[in-house]
Parts: C-alpha cells; structure tokens; sequence
C-alpha cells in the first residue's frame, strides 16, 4: 500500500495506518518551497525535506525523545523557524550526495515501520495557470496566494521532472493508492505531475482511494464540493481512475467553522453527492479529529484545527483495503 501526497494529510494517514499489519509505503512530493524546507532548499540546493520529514515521523516507532527531536522547530536565533529534521536530512544528503541514503540513516534511526520515497529525485518548481491567465511559480507562493474568485486552471512542474524509478516499482507493486488528505494543488497534485506517474498509474490494479478534504481553501478549492475534488484529481489522475472516495460525515464546531470563515475565507466541504459518483463508490463516515491543533510560536506557516483524526480514518481506510 502507498499513499500519494505529502504534509499533514500524509502524516495523518501514515500515523493511523502504521498500526495496522500493512505494508506501508509513503510517495512524496518534492515541490514544497515553503518555511525551513524552502530556505534549506534554496541556501543549499537540497530536495526539500520537510514532506520527507513528516512521513518519517509518522512511521516512526522509536522513542519519544527521537520523535521530538525530529518535529522540534528553534524559536530564537538564527535557526528561529527551522525544524532539527530538516536540518539533518540536508545535512546527510550534503555529506552522502545522496537524498535516498539521507532518508534511509534517518528511518534507521526512527525505526520506521514503513519506507518513505520521493516521487522524484529532480529538481523542480510548481507552477499554477490561473483562469485569469496570470502564473505563480513556487509551491509557497501558490498555497499563500489568497486571491479569491480566481481558481487554478493548469498545474506545471518548471523544468519537468522524471520520476524516481523505484518510486515507480512501488507504484507498480502496491494493492492500493491513497490520495490525500492534503491541499489538492500543493501536496497530491504536484506528484502527478512526474513524467511517468499518470502513466504507470493508468495500468497498476491497485485500489485507487482519495480521501476528501475537510475545508475548502481560497485561492485554491474556494467553493468546492467534493465532486469537484473528484473532477480535479481525476483531470490528471485520468478520467474513471478512482475507486473509493472518503468523506466526512461529521460537521467541525461551530466556532471553529466561524474560525476559518472569518480568517481564512474558508468553508467545509459540501458533499454533493449520492451513493456513487460515476465508476466512485462513496464512504461517509465520521472521521473527525475531536482535538485543536496549536502550532509552535515560531513556526510562520498557517496550521489547519480542523483535521483528519489518524484512528478513525485508518480504520476506515483498512476495511476498503482490506
């Protein structure tokens, strides 16, 4: 099994499903741009590792101070902002020249239960089309932009990527693909956009999973319903490529809801849909997170509250496939 994405909503899948008898595989985008990844990236020349990062915690099962170690972000000095994590895979890909020798010292070290590949091994910036016709280049610049009323209308990687071969096998090898939860055009879309991926993703016979997101973003999915989720993914995906689609049944709090109309202009996402959407067959279900997430004072990146709880959609998650 793989999951397709990377951030949160791959850290929140991968820490659920880790507790299952599965074999775990985590695809990474390589676009992030953003925070102590985006720095690191452009000071040194890395691939960015903080996508990288989460998904290796959240496979993790070594003790808690490793865990804290790696999620821990400086809050004064020069390395305010920066998380040790990141900080320590750069670190060994500038001494090993090599990302993948990086990743595994640091699942090593973590005892990971999983393995963590990156869709690709090139260097590479996302681009977005707007309806507009105006272009943003950089995956932060895109997930800061707050232009509402203007949606994205073609996703690019500048220069084109190719995709990282054994990515490509563990594709090929799994029983089923997640996608999402995670921002639709930086975290899930970015993947399929490797030279080779929508490709291999055409003929694999793995069960093919996209978990919905629970709010809308502006800028990015403003007024979104889950069929137009569906709709986007599948426009580079290909069309009829989905099998299962999970979605929350259970409404966020009130004030949380107010929360995010009021700050970020964002809604829950509306399920539109019936039973089945086309080839889709839908799975509603409460999975919910019951907690509010704080982020840490020196961290500049928004943090979502309102979340996917790990549990509750794992178990989801194992009886499709299962």
């Amino acid at each position: 099994m793989a999951t397709i994405g990377g951030g949160t909503g791959s850290f929140v899948v991968l820490s659920g499903l880790k507790n299952y008898e599965i074999d775990l595989n985590a695809i990474v985008a390589m676009t992030d741009s953003g925070g102590s990844t985006g720095k690191l990236r452009d000071q040194l020349g890395v691939l960015p590792p903080g996508d990288l990062r989460q998904a290796l915690v959240a496979l993790s099962e070594a003790s808690d101070i490793w865990r804290k170690l790696f999620t821990y972000r400086f809050e004064a000095g020069d390395l305010k902002g920066h998380n040790f994590g990141n900080i320590f895979l750069s670190a060994i890909e500038k001494i090993t020249n090599s990302n993948q020798e990086a990743i595994d010292r640091a699942a090593d070290i973590l005892q990971t239960v999983g393995r963590v590949t990156p869709i690709t091994f090139d260097k590479c910036t996302l681009c977005a089309e707007y309806e507009d016709g105006s272009v943003i280049e950089g995956e932060s610049n895109i997930d800061e932009n707050e232009r509402a009323g203007v949606h994205i209308k073609n996703l690019f990687l500048k220069p084109p990527a190719n995709v990282n071969l054994e990515a490509k096998r563990v594709l090929e090898r799994a029983n089923a693909l997640i996608f999402g939860p995670g921002d639709l055009y930086t975290s899930i879309i970015p993947n399929l956009l490797v030279s080779g991926v929508r490709e291999t993703l055409q003929y694999v016979k793995a069960k093919k999973i996209f978990v919905v997101n629970l709010m809308t973003k502006v800028g990015q999915t403003e007024s979104f319903k889950v069929s137009d989720f569906i709709n986007e993914l599948e426009k580079y995906l290909g069309e009829d490529s989905l099998n299962y689609v999970v979605v929350n049944s259970k409404k966020p709090p009130n004030e949380l809801v107010s929360r995010y109309k009021d700050i970020d202009k964002a809604l829950p996402v509306e399920d539109d849909l019936g039973g089945t959407y086309g080839r889709v067959r839908i799975i509603r279900a409460d999975v919910l997170s019951d907690y509010a997430y704080t982020k840490s004072s020196s961290d500049d990146l928004k943090r979502s509250l309102i979340r996917h709880d790990p549990d509750k959609l794992a178990k989801i998650l194992y009886k499709i496939i299962k």
